[in-house]
């Protein structure tokens, strides 16, 4: 079997979590397609679900061994998001993670809502929970929102004036350099040959130095499902190179300074194309404020929208 970033249990309805006795979660619903044979985890056909996942190896984050990257879950987030019904056809303009606590190697369960219906704007809800293997005790530890909105028309669109581009623009509104022109660069912060979701998962071209303290550029590719089964959707492409931009645009050595980020906020302009998502990331740090990472997101047709980090920083 291919490798995958998770392994996936069954999904859980209303119904089933009725007839078990323990109620309606906050992700609870769907229609039990994860009970059937050889169907997809994660249903079309679900506007609600919770399902039991375990990840893999290639989920591994850079800080601890035990602990995941924050990129695997916001990408498997952003997958459940897109397709949950009703809603499908409206567009995500927004996606929000809250890092509440390490996310552990080990069972978890996600959980998916449509908090606010409708069909021009729709908000949507998540949760992950670590679940003790030997106890059963479960413990929050991942936050996630989504915003869904109506799509822009193309007669609203070619209404609207288009700058020149003149290379001369905000960041925004510059195009990188293709992924050919990058170098192919084993991500590691130790150099360990263990896998990881920065070292075996992602595919990186580098447009500048990785050595480099500063801004910096980067094409990223998973090179594996997320799921068994489950293609991989430009959107979920796109949230897991996000969380990439505090490492990315490091402004600290790796070796000397921990600066991990304790959220991960995107706005997107329009939905991302394709396999390759590129992050053009900078890192900020005031005395006596919150540090911030700040990243324009590109596929190869150009910028797609933009993401932000709340860093905590200390020396090791």
């Amino acid at each position: 079997m291919a490798e995958t970033i998770f392994l996936a249990g069954e999904a859980a309805s209303d119904a089933d979590a009725d007839d078990d006795g323990g109620g309606a979660g906050p992700g609870a619903g769907g229609d039990g397609a994860g009970e059937r044979e050889g169907a997809p985890a994660m249903s079309a056909a679900d506007s609600c679900m919770t399902m039991a996942i375990q990840p893999t190896e290639q989920a591994r984050g850079p800080w601890d061994p035990r602990a995941l990257h924050g990129g695997a879950p916001a990408a498997l987030f952003a997958a459940a998001f897109e397709r949950a019904e009703p809603g499908s056809e409206l567009r995500i303009a927004r996606l929000g993670f809250e890092f509440l606590r390490p996310i552990p190697l080990a069972p978890l369960q996600l959980s998916t809502r449509i908090v606010r219906p409708g069909r021009r704007v729709q908000e949507l809800a998540g949760e992950l929970t670590a679940i003790d293997p030997r106890s059963g005790t479960e413990r929050l530890v991942c936050r996630a929102s989504a915003l869904r909105v109506q799509p822009i028309s193309a007669a609203v669109a070619a209404a609207a004036p288009v700058a020149a581009d003149d290379g001369a623009g905000l960041p925004s509104e510059r195009a990188l350099p293709p992924p050919e022109d990058g170098t192919a660069v084993r991500f590691s912060l130790n150099s360990s040959e263990e896998s990881s979701f920065a070292a075996t998962a992602m595919e990186m071209r580098w447009l500048d130095d990785p050595r480099a303290l500063g801004p910096s550029r980067v094409w990223m590719r998973l090179r594996h499902e997320l799921l068994p089964g489950e293609p991989l959707t430009p959107l979920a492409r796109a949230a897991a190179t996000a969380d990439f931009g505090n490492g990315v645009g490091a402004a600290l050595p790796f070796e000397r300074f921990l600066f991990i980020n304790a959220d991960l906020t995107i706005h997107l302009q329009r939905h991302p194309r394709g396999e390759w998502i590129g992050i053009d990331a900078r890192t900020l740090l005031e005395d006596g404020g919150a540090g911030l990472a700040e990243s324009v997101l590109h596929d190869v047709h150009g910028p797609i929208g933009r993401a932000f980090q709340a860093l905590v920083v200390e020396p090791r």
